[in-house]
Formats: C-alpha cells, sequence, structure tokens
C-alpha cells in the first residue's frame, strides 16, 4: 500500500518533533532562529523548524488538521494537474514553511531573543487551498458545533489573525499563519493558470457567487 504525501509529511513530523522533545541539541539545530540565518547562513531554518513543535498538543493540532484537510486537497491535485499533482502539493507544503516565514524573518533578522518553531504556516496553505478549491464546504472549530462555509471561515480568520498580530503578545506567531494561508491560494491561482486547463479562480469565484444568488 502506497502512502500519501500528506501521511509521509504526518509520520515525518511527528518522528522528528518526538525526537526534538527528548533531545535539545535537534531542538536547537532545527528550530527558526533568524540571527543564525543572517550571521551563519543558516537557511534550512525556515524548512526545519515546520518539524519541530512546542508541545504534545501543538504537535497534535497541526498534524490532525493537515490530515483531516491535507488527504483531500492532496487528491485534488491530481485531479487538477494529474501526474505532477502529488509533487506540486509537495511543493507547495515546503516552500510555504519557508514563505510564510519570510515577513517574521524580515522583523527579527538581528533579534537573538526570537524563535519560532511548527508546521502551521503550511498547515494554514493546505488547509486554504481547500476552503478554494471547496469554498462552500462547511467548516468550523473544534468543538465548537457551528459552521459556516469555508470562504467565510478564512475571511473571519484572516481578519482575527491580522488583529492578533498587530497586538502581539503570546507565543503565537499569527503573521505565518497569514502568509502561509494567502500563500497557499496563491499558489494554487498561479500553477492552476500555468499547469492546468481547470480556471481555478473563476470556479472559486462563481461558486461564492451562486452562494450569494441563493438567497
Amino acid at each position: 500500500m502506497q502512502l500519501s504525501i500528506t501521511l509521509i509529511i504526518i509520520i515525518a513530523t511527528c518522528g522528528i518533533s518526538l525526537m526534538a522533545f527528548f533531545n535539545e541539541k535537534v531542538f536547537d539545530d532545527l528550530i527558526f532562529y533568524p540571527p543564525a540565518i543572517t550571521e551563519r547562513k543558516q537557511y534550512y531554518r525556515f524548512f526545519t523548524c515546520g518539524l519541530i513543535h512546542a508541545n504534545y498538543g501543538h504537535l497534535f493540532f497541526n498534524m490532525y488538521s493537515l490530515y483531516m484537510f491535507g488527504e483531500y486537497v492532496e487528491s485534488q491535485f491530481e485531479n487538477v494537474f494529474g501526474a505532477n499533482g502529488k509533487w506540486l502539493y509537495l511543493l507547495m507544503y515546503v516552500s510555504a514553511l519557508a514563505v510564510c516565514l519570510l515577513p517574521t524573518y524580515n522583523k527579527n533578522k538581528h533579534n537573538s531573543n526570537y524563535r519560532s518553531l511548527g508546521a502551521s504556516g503550511a498547515v494554514s496553505a493546505v488547509v486554504f487551498a481547500f476552503m478554494f478549491l471547496e469554498p462552500l464546504r462547511k467548516i468550523g472549530i473544534i468543538f465548537i458545533p457551528v459552521m459556516i462555509p469555508g470562504f467565510m471561515f478564512g475571511f473571519i480568520y484572516l481578519v482575527v489573525s491580522s488583529i492578533l498580530d498587530r497586538r502581539g503578545g503570546g507565543n503565537i506567531n499569527h503573521s505565518a499563519h497569514i502568509w502561509g494561508a494567502l500563500y497557499g491560494i496563491g499558489f494554487l491561482i498561479v500553477t492552476g493558470n500555468f499547469l492546468s486547463r481547470y480556471h481555478l479562480l473563476e470556479s472559486f469565484l462563481r461558486q461564492v457567487q451562486s452562494y450569494f444568488g441563493s438567497f
């Protein structure tokens, strides 16, 4: 039985995260630490920080979200892009790890007190790719029994994340969530335009228009 790209990512991330929980050197070597990138050119940290997490809850939430949305998005990439779909899906995920952190890096190039970790930015790219492909599919927050169409959920999520990012404080990198989410949508629009016969943006707009037209 062939494992999906999504499951391979989850297995690898869980394995390395668990290793880092018990090995401080692994944790320190992989974490996103801007001065190490600026001064020692350790660019790999843009990617490796997505393989480690702060605690079990952080790891579970990210990997659960990736599993819930990633399997479907991966299959849709295959439908839209054909044989290259799986690799484009992997490219989106891996590149999102770095792209979502570029604004954070720009603000903290020499900040020795700043560190960041987790796959949240890349997972956001996958979740928003899902909402772009299926804007009318209803989504809710875990344990809260209120479901709304994905495009509405995405809009509210971005607004709230932007407010929290401006407010600052806390240990959550809201900027990475925002840029990861926008990157997931942008990646699909660009690759869909050049590498697929499907008009993904038109399909998204048509579905949203039909939703409002149903009232």
